[in-house]
């Protein structure tokens, strides 16, 4: 941990004793649950585009809570109607300050699919309904808040403000955008898992200092000439610019953004909007075991509000038996932005808290002794991390191209923890069900920890993410190469054998990716072939804002090389590449034949063995 920073367990950020409520009680979103706690007032009124679930997985409930234990009143206000300004008054006017996020999904991927069209459900919303959500909720939500409360100052926070903190790349509009922090003017951008500097944010709001200079945030200034040793990134006027040297802009900034995402090294970034300065302090430090204690001990219900009565909401099924055991991500694929977001640090909790946590779940009427995940971001990562801390560090990916040899990667710990788990008195079965990264496991040469994952917690299927076949679209991604995951799928079928386990794997893969040609999908489509895997489903490459990535798909350069490289923008050419991953389906024969034309492979139309669709009527 920096020297400088304070850990969040320091008395020093709490204002006062949070008062009890009772075991049951979640945060007010109504006057009358705020007169029932005897409250006049909020001091913060957290606003969110998801439903109110008071559980750590939801954004919203996560940092209220926390705002709670240090003191705070604080109230949430869950999906309000932009066109209605009450529903913005309905817990009064906040003493400090609003907090705005778009919810736990980008407001724009909650609304449209990658093919832009409406989506028709949303499993953060009751009743998984659609609609409930506007698109650039961040903008429409601050401006609300503001017509609502003259002079409330607006903290935005969550995925979409953290990956927009900059001159961003906008895929739905096709342009490069200004920071968010100057669109949706707000005061300012608290980036990255937000416990430490919304803890020093409001203490100062509190002490009424401002807010200048808080590591996990993003303000804008008139000047810069009072700060020492920024790094200055191509203004957004330089980046937005529809020229090459305004793409090769966008491909520097997106360079040094990536190399100062750190917090043991990375500096303070600026960048030029007009006439003011966008100014991003150094990330935050991630929590240490004993602060992620303290959090995911915060007093949740696990449960939605009571005010959505019999409305189900899916993502909150999906997740209420499961456990988060760490955050944060050393994988650095380039399409990914959980790095961006959580950092490459993994943060565990220690097995006791978790322990307590599935007591505590056993204890619940509606659990009936399955946990079905037992997992984070990457389920193998926990208990690993780098023996430096990372000091000094501008690596982007400990795994690619190869693992580093300063990493700790015994899967030991998560070893012990599943098998305490196991024995929990009315738990019968634990599963890890989000996904393991296979190079980290063949990277155990024991195999004790994917022995015990095989005999014990696996629910039928594992997944795993090899993304592509191919070694040019492997090396864009930053994902190992195709040699290890085959290693993996024979390794893996030999012990099931051993174990007398069936199991099957759950393979994802990405259409469209920046570099990725209809050649490579036609290799990545004969290997499935040949390896009898049908997809199921198939991700369509979304470039999300702040990877780099989303840099390669705006700028079509590498970024290694600056050199060229093929995008996939059209529809056109997404749908081909998309067709070629599913040509297994007849639904998409037509389009598969289209796309075996376009890259030059006609003799894979027929009905031979090594064809991949049957030739069309008439033909």
């Amino acid at each position: 941990m920096a020297q400088d920073v304070i850990p969040i367990t320091d008395p020093r950020w709490r204002i006062q004793s949070a008062a009890s409520h009772g075991p049951s009680t979640p945060l007010p979103m109504t006057r009358h649950e705020m007169d029932q706690r005897g409250w006049d007032a909020c001091d913060i009124v957290l606003i969110t585009g998801d439903a109110y679930v008071d559980h750590p997985s939801f954004g919203a409930a996560l940092v209220g809570r926390w705002l709670e234990y240090l003191g705070y009143r604080v109230g949430i206000i869950a999906q309000p109607d932009p066109l209605s300004i009450a529903t913005f008054r309905e817990l009064g006017k906040p003493r400090l300050f609003w907090g705005i996020t778009a919810g736990n999904l980008d407001s724009e991927l909650a609304n449209l699919t990658i093919m832009r069209k409406l989506r028709r459900d949303d499993p953060y919303s009751p009743g998984g309904r659609a609609g409930r959500r506007p698109r650039n909720a961040s903008i429409i939500y601050t401006a609300c808040a503001r017509h609502a409360f003259k002079g409330v100052p607006v903290v935005l926070g969550g995925v979409e403000a953290s990956l927009r903190r900059f001159a961003y790349y906008d895929y739905w509009t096709d342009r490069v955008r200004r920071s968010l922090l100057f669109d949706a003017k707000a005061d300012i951008i608290v980036y990255g898992m937000a416990e430490r500097a919304m803890a020093e944010l409001a203490w100062r709001a509190w002490e009424g200092k401002p807010w200048h200079g808080i590591r996990g945030t993003a303000e804008y200034l008139n000047t810069i000439s009072d700060l020492a040793a920024v790094k200055e990134l191509p203004s957004y006027e330089n980046v937005a610019a529809p020229t090459p040297d305004g793409r090769r802009a966008f491909m520097e900034m997106a360079r040094l953004i990536e190399a100062e995402t750190d917090p043991q090294s990375g500096g303070i970034l600026v960048q030029r909007h007009g006439n003011r300065w966008l100014v991003a302090h150094p990330p935050a430090p991630p929590l240490a075991t004993e602060e992620m204690d303290l959090i995911y001990s915060l007093p949740f219900t696990h449960r939605p509000h009571p005010s959505y009565g019999k409305d189900r909401i899916p993502a909150c099924d999906m997740i209420k038996d499961s456990v988060t055991i760490h955050r944060g991500c050393y994988g650095g694929c380039a399409f990914c932005a959980i790095g961006m977001h959580q950092g490459m640090t993994i943060s565990s909790r220690s097995q006791k808290n978790v322990l307590r946590e599935i007591e505590r779940m056993t204890r619940t009427p509606d659990f009936h002794g399955t946990l079905s995940d037992l997992g984070g971001p990457t389920a193998n990562m926990y208990g690993t991390g780098c023996r430096h801390s990372r000091s000094n560090c501008r690596r982007r990916s400990c795994l690619y191209p190869e693992l580093c040899p300063n990493m700790q990667t015994d899967p030991a710990a998560f070893t012990k923890l599943l098998q305490a788990a196991r024995q929990v008195p009315g738990v019968k079965h634990v599963f890890v069900s989000s996904g393991i990264r296979y190079d980290l496991a063949l990277a155990d040469k024991s195999e004790q920890w994917l022995r015990e994952l095989i005999a014990h917690h696996i629910g039928g299927r594992l997944k795993i993410a090899p993304e592509h076949i191919a070694e040019r679209v492997l090396r864009a991604m930053r994902k190992p190469a195709a040699s290890s995951y085959l290693r993996f799928l024979q390794r893996f079928r030999e012990l099931c054998r051993d174990t007398g386990k069936p199991h099957d794997i759950v393979e994802y893969f990405i259409s469209g990716h920046p570099g990725c040609t209809l050649g490579n999908m036609v290799e990545l489509a004969q290997y499935l072939r040949q390896a009898r895997i049908q997809p199921s489903q198939v991700q369509d490459f979304y470039p999300a804002p702040l990877t780099m990535a989303a840099a390669m798909y705006y700028t079509a350069l590498d970024p290694e090389t600056s050199q060229p490289i093929y995008v996939a923008r059209t529809d056109r050419e997404k749908g081909l590449q998309r067709a070629l991953l599913l040509c297994h389906k007849p639904e998409f024969h037509r389009k598969a034949r289209e796309a075996l034309r376009a890259a030059g492979r006609a003799d894979l139309i027929g009905r031979g063995k090594h064809c991949l669709v049957p030739p069309g009527k008439g033909e």
